[in-house]
């Protein structure tokens, strides 16, 4: 008996051995090769946060501030009179308005400005396929004329504003629940001023992605015709690259996973059995393969693989959404009047901001909602309005 298990470790163990050879992969792949390359990606489980963590939030915070002082000049620059009015006068109706919602935070930064400039810019690029889409700017600092930002754009733009200077303060009125008001009037008036058929009501924190045109000119024309996108109450453009990982509750993306590991299984399986020589590949083999991959996809970052789907409008996904966040949200007509009813039936405070009240009328009022993947914008404001934090970080 200790003869044969000899003779079968031996020959497991020789060189030419597949457990050997997979061995070897797993080892190099995962203990050497992985945590070399990707120590610096911020959203894998290589990453290093004790090494790179400051010095990246740093760097990130100087560019963005540079940032910010370029949109400052990219406006300052700019000799173009405002000819639309924020009324509900002009007959046209858009196909999309782009409302940016603002607050005054962060001078140094100028995020409404940042904002604006990219989808000014990306508007001119994209020509005369976006002839029907408009921006509106939503004013909701507590005292408007104080927004400094704001005040630049206001020759270039139509502004609606938030005013509550002439109220009488509500010693009740929590700051999530402010929000809540906040966003709600900013869909409101997006409908009264230009009743559109898409509103995209976007943070100014939240930067559009080069793509972004083209992307949402493919779903209004090709996808948001099927049945069970038309009568979504949300699209969300933007999910935490945080929570984008595999390993997670949701079953979509449990059987995306599945289905690279049952792609990728057999196409690694049929190259090694071609690199050294094999007939074929075993059942064992495909399985080891199917596991390697879906391990390696897991931990270098689900987000990186998203990434790919830029490639072409069509290879973007909509799938069902989760609770967090709201930076940037796509409303059809109807659904936003919808929501901003929903909205004020319900009172938001800490634990219970506005992100988790749109998420928490999907069960209770049977509506259904969906996240575009990758994302379409850049979150960008690491100084929060809500929370103060004197020293932000990227996680």
């Amino acid at each position: 008996m200790l003869h044969r298990a000899w003779q079968l470790c031996g020959k497991w163990c020789r060189w030419s051995s597949p457990f050997i050879h997979l061995l070897t992969l797993t080892v190099v792949t995962f203990g050497v090769l992985a945590p070399l390359i990707c120590h610096r990606l911020l959203h894998s489980y290589f990453y290093l946060r004790r090494w790179h963590l400051n010095p990246m939030s740093r760097e990130f915070l100087e560019q963005n501030q540079q940032e910010g002082q370029d949109a400052l000049h990219y406006f300052e620059k700019m000799q173009m009179p405002n000819t639309s009015e924020a009324s509900g006068s002009d007959t046209f109706q858009p196909l999309l308005l782009i409302t940016i919602i603002t607050v005054q935070r962060q001078n140094d930064f100028h995020y409404v400005l940042q904002v604006a400039s990219h989808f000014h810019r990306l508007l001119q690029k994209c020509g005369a396929r976006c002839q029907s889409h408009r921006m509106l700017l939503c004013n909701v600092e507590s005292d408007p004329s104080s927004h400094q930002d704001v005040r630049l754009l206001s020759s270039l733009f139509p502004i609606v504003s938030h005013d509550r200077t002439g109220e009488n303060p509500d010693p009740s009125l929590n700051q999530f629940e402010k929000e809540k008001q906040d966003y709600v009037f900013c869909l409101e008036q997006s409908l009264l001023v230009y009743n559109p058929e898409y509103i995209l009501l976007v943070e100014d924190d939240a930067v559009p992605e080069e793509e972004i045109f083209p992307v949402l000119q493919h779903l209004f024309s090709a996808r948001f015709s099927k049945p069970y996108l038309r009568d979504a109450l949300y699209f969300k453009l933007y999910h935490p690259e945080r929570l984008q990982r595999y390993f997670n509750p949701e079953p979509m993306r449990i059987l995306e996973w599945l289905g690279l590991g049952m792609f990728l299984g057999p196409v690694l399986s049929c190259a090694y059995c071609w690199a050294v020589g094999r007939a074929g590949p075993s059942w064992c083999l495909v399985a080891f393969f199917a596991l390697y991959s879906m391990a390696l996809s897991e931990l270098v970052g689900r987000h990186y693989g998203l990434e790919l789907r830029r490639l072409h409008p069509a290879l973007y996904n909509v799938v069902p959404a989760s609770e967090c966040c709201t930076p940037a949200m796509l409303f059809p007509a109807a659904s936003a009047r919808r929501a901003s009813g929903y909205l004020r039936g319900l009172r938001c405070r800490r634990g219970f901001a506005k992100d988790t009240a749109l998420y928490s009328l999907l069960r209770g009022k049977g509506e259904s909602a969906f996240v575009v993947e990758p994302n379409l914008v850049r979150h960008v404001g690491m100084y929060s309005s809500l929370r103060l934090n004197s020293d932000p970080k990227l996680l």
